[in-house]
């Protein structure tokens, strides 16, 4: 009892069999979950930033460094997914490996990987939104199209002060009125939107491929500027760190582990079918996007459409506007699905008040959370600029894959005859580098992000030892 107590793998094996959650996922709607949730903001917006003010054209190193350490963190997921087939994900996981202290912080930084996270798309969907309202001659009012103080540009270059982000509020708070009437409806949704966002990437690489000059990859590694992370090495490893968002959601496929059929079989290949499709697509829009334009143009915030403009293939650029507007809708989905589905979890483990496990009687999903995150990520899209979500998130993300990492070594060692449907490889050799690998990412990013990580936790600390370890104790001592 305390601060450390885990629960065993069979106690959460047996609450993965209660009804409470409709199973309805099979393995090829858990893979485009994945895809979903991974292609998004980071392809359409991030790109561009990551590659003219830290990598240049390789920006293609930085992602198959972000690669690999999300594979070895997703490798790990897999193992875990299959054991504990729970909604909580990798809060679920540090309570069966690391105990209730661990489990808590991993579950409150997880609300910045998933509802900062969704908040960070938001803001992305209503910048492409604004922007082809623009190009059909309709004109929304700048000034509640940007958070509050923030400068937003009109068509003919003057500026006026943003008052709220409008657009980003509405899309979050339709997108969590979808997701409170069923899993089903909302991944029927997500499957088809991902299948037009990945062709539409797939025609910017076949037509752009043709108009690549190679003279842009050169110098591929820019020489340092003198400052840490502005090109050179340093460049590539903090390009990894931020690039790292555009990889975020291959884990959120293991929140929906107690609404799918087989969990034990189709989690683990939805994990990481959906992070090697989506790696290779990456690689290859990073290769023909910056071989059409010279990296230091591409700190834009529509990079993909500027490449489509070199190229002079006037008729692609409302395709791919149409294409991000897609991918970010689906990975908001996906983001506001995994959100309350973490939370539900901490309910039901007494860590938060008994509402947050409520679950519609008639749809069979958390909808307190989901209503309550989607609300609370509305009012933060509306007020937040982008580049602080960003990082954010990348850090809370980052935070937890070596969480998960150590983990599934850690019950290796605890527990190593407990039945493992899916088994990590080559241990204990990917879940160290994992880990080694995502926490290189964490020191790439800025000092800022880290305060600010520092800030949240300790006030998740307040909130746990005001609340939520008196009542955890107060459930495990009621009679069963």
């Amino acid at each position: 009892m305390g601060l450390f107590t885990r629960k065993s793998v069979d106690e959460l094996t047996a609450e993965a069999h209660t009804d409470t959650l409709r199973r309805t996922l099979g393995p090829f709607t858990l893979t485009t979950l994945g895809i979903g949730a991974i292609i998004g903001a980071g392809i359409f917006v991030i790109t561009g930033t990551a590659a003219a003010q830290f990598a240049g054209p390789a920006l293609v190193i930085s992602m198959l460094i972000a690669a690999v350490g999300c594979a070895f963190a997703g490798l790990c997921y897999a193992e875990f997914a299959s054991m504990i087939p729970v909604a909580g994900s990798a809060y679920t996981y540090a309570y069966a490996t690391l105990g209730e202290l661990f489990a808590w912080i991993i579950g409150w930084d997880l609300v910045l990987e998933y509802a900062l996270g969704a908040a960070t798309i938001a803001v992305g969907w209503s910048g492409n939104f604004v922007s082809i309202l623009q190009d059909m001659g309709i004109h929304f009012p700048a000034a509640l199209s940007g958070p509050p103080g923030s400068m937003v540009a009109l068509p003919d270059g003057s500026t006026v002060t943003g008052v709220f982000n409008v657009p980003a509020a509405v899309i979050v708070l339709i997108v969590s009125a979808i997701l409170v009437v069923g899993i089903k409806e909302s991944a029927g949704f997500n499957t088809v939107i991902v299948v037009v966002k990945v062709f539409v990437l797939l025609l910017f690489v076949g037509f752009g491929a043709a108009y690549i000059n190679t003279a842009n990859w050169h110098p591929f590694i820019p020489p340092n500027t003198g400052t840490f992370g502005a090109f050179g090495w340093s460049g590539v490893l903090r390009g990894a760190g931020v690039i790292f968002f555009a990889f975020i959601g291959f884990d959120a496929v293991s929140t929906a582990a107690q609404e799918a059929r087989n969990p034990q079989r189709d989690m683990p290949r939805g994990i990481l079918i959906s992070l090697v499709v989506c790696t290779i697509l990456y690689i290859a829009v990073a290769l023909v996007l910056t071989g059409i334009v010279k990296y230091d143009r591409l700190n834009v915030p529509a990079p993909i459409a500027l490449g489509v403009d070199s190229t002079g293939l006037t008729w692609l650029r409302p395709v791919i506007k149409l294409g991000a507007i897609a991918g970010l809708s689906s990975t908001m989905l996906v983001m506001l699905l995994g959100q309350p589905r973490i939370f539900y979890s901490m309910a039901r483990d007494g860590l938060l008040p008994p509402l947050f496990g409520k679950i519609h009687k008639k749809f069979r999903t958390p909808y307190v959370t989901t209503i309550v995150t989607g609300i609370v990520v509305a009012a933060v899209a509306g007020s937040l600029p982008i580049a602080t979500l960003t990082q954010l998130t990348s850090m809370g993300t980052l935070l937890a894959f070596v969480m998960v990492s150590l983990g599934v070594w850690r019950l290796r060692q605890t527990d190593p005859k407990a039945k493992r449907p899916f088994k990590t490889p080559w241990m204990p050799w990917v879940p160290l580098l994992g880990a080694a690998i995502c926490l290189a990412q964490m020191f790439g990013l800025p000092l800022t992000t880290w305060i600010r990580l520092v800030v949240w936790l300790v006030a998740g600390l307040v909130i746990y030892f005001a609340y939520g370890r008196a009542s955890a104790e107060r459930l495990r001592v009621l009679p069963q």
